[in-house]
């Protein structure tokens, strides 16, 4: 969600922002760096059985909206906030989700478990439409990438004009379509 790996010399002058160093025996060093200091670093010891609690990876083409309707049939809050939990699908965090509700045509605020089989396969189908889109850069950081609804507060709806609108759901910034998100 946060944070970048950057590979340099052990002598060189850390980044701004950089919150662990690891320094290797030839010189060089890998550096995590984290502006926003929300990642975290975890130390284990070699081969060691790791259960890291994360749900499936949303750009495994495994998992399937079969997987992900049972993992939803029990959740009575937003769609939106269940897909930021990385316990329900690793991956995706608020860019992601809300492009993905948009493309599926699905209103952030609406209960996980009241959706229905077509939108949820329309939910997965866009998470990985928006996840293949990002992929090699970063989705905010690549000009060639233009984002549909996140940050767009006020700007008209790519689909059908209507202002895109902002709440907040579980403290995180949540844009859609009121008009193309029902």
């Amino acid at each position: 969600m946060s944070g970048d790996w950057v590979f340099d010399a052990a002598n060189d002058v850390p980044p701004r922002h950089a919150r662990a160093l690891i320094e290797f025996a030839d010189g060089s060093r890998l550096v995590f760096v984290d502006s926003r200091a929300l990642g975290t670093l975890d130390l284990h010891a070699v081969a060691s059985d790791l259960d890291l609690g994360l749900g499936p990876d949303a750009s495994d083409p495994e998992w399937t909206a079969r997987d992900l309707k049972a993992a939803l049939a029990t959740r009575r809050g937003p769609i939106k906030p269940a897909l930021l939990d990385q316990k329900l699908v690793a991956g995706l965090g608020n860019i992601y989700a809300a492009e993905s509700l948009w493309r599926a045509r699905i209103d952030p605020r609406r209960p996980c478990n009241r959706l229905a089989r077509n939108e949820i396969s329309a939910l997965r189908k866009a998470i990985a439409t928006v996840l293949k889109r990002a992929t090699g850069a970063r989705y905010t950081d690549d000009d060639t990438v233009t984002l549909d609804v996140y940050d767009r507060e006020g700007s008209p709806c790519r689909r059908c004009g209507t202002p895109i609108e902002r709440i907040v759901q579980a403290g995180r910034s949540t844009y859609f379509c009121p008009s193309c998100q029902r």
